[in-house]
C-alpha cells in the first residue's frame, strides 16, 4: 500500500546505491532516488542501472524517481525505466507544459511536477490539471535563479510565498494531494528547518523535500500536532458524539472543525517504516 502521508520526501542519489538502504531506515515517508541533478552527466545511465538493481534484489522496496527533464538526452529513457514495478512515483523537475507532464503519466505512476522557472509557474493551473498527477512542488533554488532571486533572502521569501499560494491555490482547485515544500539546504541548522518545516505545515503543505537522512526526524517534529492540539483534538471528538454542530468553551464546533480534529490525530498516529525487507 502506497504511503497515506508525505511528511518527508528524501532525496538520494541515484549514483550512489550504497546509500539507498540508508535512505529506507531514515523512516523517510517516501524515497526519492534522483537521477537528475546529484548526478553527474556520464553517470546517469549507470544511476538506472543501479537503481533496477536494487529493486530486483528488493522486492518488497518502493520507490519515487527524480527523472531528468523534458528534452534532456536521457529523459525518455528514465521516463522507461520508472515502468519498474518498483516505481510508485515519478518527479518531473523543470516542468514547463501540460503535454511534458501527460508524457510522464503514461507510464501509469504517479506523477509530481516540480515548478521551477516562470514558465512553469505560469502554466501551473494546466500542469495541475493532467490526470494522474499527485500534487505539486517546486525547487526553489532553481526558481529563485530564473526569477533573479536571492534565495537566501526576506525578499526571496515574500516571493517564494507567492508561489506557495499558487500551488495550494491549484491544489484545492483540482482536488489534488496537498503540495510539498520545497529543500532546506542547510543540513546542520536543525532549528531553521523545523520553524521553515512548521511555517510550511501552517500554510497546508503535506511536507517537505528533504536532501539528507537526517533532515527527517527534525520535520517529523515539525509538522506532527503538539500536545496542546491533541488534547482539543481529543476533546472535540469526544463532545461530538455525533452532533453536526454543538458549542465547547464558547467556540462553536461545526464539520470543518470536526475534520481538522481528526486529521491531528491522524498525523499522530501515522507511524513511517522501512520500505525494505532484511536490511543489514
Amino acid at each position: 500500500m502506497q504511503n497515506p502521508t508525505m511528511r518527508s520526501a528524501l532525496f538520494v542519489p541515484g549514483n550512489r546505491p550504497e546509500r539507498f538502504v540508508k535512505a529506507f531506515v531514515s523512516g523517510a515517508d517516501i524515497v526519492i532516488v534522483d537521477f537528475e541533478d546529484s548526478v553527474e552527466e556520464e553517470q546517469k545511465a549507470k544511476a538506472r542501472a543501479n537503481l533496477v538493481a536494487f529493486l530486483n534484489e528488493n522486492t518488497s522496496a518502493r520507490v519515487w524517481v527524480r527523472v531528468n527533464m523534458a528534452g534532456h538526452a536521457e529523459h525518455e529513457a528514465d521516463v522507461e525505466m520508472c515502468r519498474h514495478p518498483g516505481v510508485d512515483g515519478i518527479f518531473l523537475p523543470k516542468a514547463e507544459s501540460a503535454d511534458q507532464v501527460l508524457r510522464v503519466t503514461a507510464t501509469g505512476k504517479h506523477v509530481i511536477p516540480i515548478v521551477e522557472s516562470a514558465i512553469g509557474l505560469d502554466v501551473l493551473p494546466s500542469m495541475a490539471r493532467v490526470q494522474g498527477v499527485a500534487r505539486l512542488t517546486y525547487g526553489r533554488l532553481d526558481l529563485g535563479l530564473d526569477l533573479g532571486l536571492t534565495v537566501t533572502s526576506f525578499g526571496a521569501e515574500r516571493m517564494f510565498d507567492h508561489v506557495r499560494y499558487a500551488l495550494l491555490l491549484q491544489t484545492r482547485l483540482v482536488g489534488l494531494a496537498a503540495p510539498l515544500e520545497s529543500v532546506f539546504s542547510n543540513i546542520e541548522d536543525n532549528e531553521r528547518l523545523q520553524h521553515y518545516a512548521r511555517t510550511a505545515g501552517s500554510m497546508g503543505f503535506a511536507g517537505m523535500l528533504c536532501i539528507h537522512p537526517k533532515q527527517v526526524a527534525v520535520v517529523h517534529t515539525a509538522l506532527a500536532p503538539t500536545e496542546d492540539e491533541l488534547t482539543w483534538a481529543r476533546r472535540i471528538l469526544e463532545a461530538a458524539d455525533g452532533r453536526g454542530a454543538f458549542k465547547l468553551d464558547g467556540e462553536m464546533i461545526d464539520a470543518p472543525v470536526m475534520a481538522r480534529a481528526k486529521q491531528f490525530l491522524s498525523l499522530s498516529a501515522w507511524t513511517a517504516r522501512p520500505n525494505v525487507d532484511g536490511e543489514s
